[in-house]
């Protein structure tokens, strides 16, 4: 009979030759951090992203409020009224280019309030009206639509969010509120809702207390809260 086959056994050292050898470590490592650096950059990205939709949103709400405030300013010859007409145009116009504003219409929603403050009332503002335009369900943070010097809403509004005037003095008062869409995607969106505030005093007589029909026989269409409605691109062509 033969003798058996001895056990076979490392070749001296082979353990530490292995142990002491670091080739393609750094590669392994940085293959193993390629999740955590891809995840950071999405977010610096979205990040971003969302800061500029805010600035937009920001500079909105300035336009709209300060065209808000001009409208029945045509000339003294005129009744400087409100109309219907008026708040459409300022809905659609306002620096917005055609597809910011179908997007901030589909995903987002713009409020009008005019308010005064009526003499002796301690400084209380009074909603005369509302108009409001877009699909995203959001209530005025000034109450519900007014129908009248004393309907909707008596008070100054949120703490912090004060709309301050003097005595018998008109405030056009704007506020925006969108749905942010993600850029890259939902897992590195951090914030939702955005919302922009503005407002402008109106310092010349004007009759602000109600809106009026141009042409009541071919009524232009209400911008009412009670509805969500978007802008159609029928507008832009």
């Amino acid at each position: 009979m033969s003798a058996a086959a001895p056990a076979t056994t490392p070749q001296p050292g082979l353990f530490a030759r292995l142990r002491a050898c670091r080739s393609g470590v750094a590669m392994t490592e940085f293959a193993l951090s390629l999740p955590l650096l891809f995840g950071v950059g999405l977010y610096g990205i979205e990040a971003a992203n969302l800061a500029t939709t805010q600035m937009k949103l920001s500079q909105v709400a300035i336009h709209i409020a300060d065209n808000a405030s001009r409208i029945g300013d045509t000339s003294m010859l005129q009744d400087r009224k409100i109309y219907e007409s008026d708040i459409n145009d300022v809905f659609i116009g306002s620096n917005l280019q055609a597809g910011d504003a179908i997007d901030l219409y589909e995903h987002g929603r713009v409020i009008i309030s005019s308010q005064e403050v009526v003499p002796d009332s301690d400084d209380d503002q009074y909603i005369h009206w509302q108009r409001c335009l877009g699909k995203k369900a959001y209530t005025s943070a000034y109450g519900d639509e007014g129908t009248g010097l004393l309907g909707g809403f008596a008070g100054m509004g949120p703490p912090g969010e004060e709309v301050l005037a003097f005595d018998g003095e008109a405030v056009i008062f704007v506020e925006v509120a969108y749905e942010y869409q993600p850029l890259v995607g939902d897992t590195f969106a951090f914030k939702r809702e955005l919302r922009a505030i503005a407002s402008f005093t109106v310092r010349d007589s004007r009759d602000l207390t109600q809106i009026y029909q141009r042409d009541p026989s071919d009524p232009s269409t209400v911008s009412s809260c009670s509805n969500y409605t978007g802008v159609s691109t029928d507008l832009y062509s």
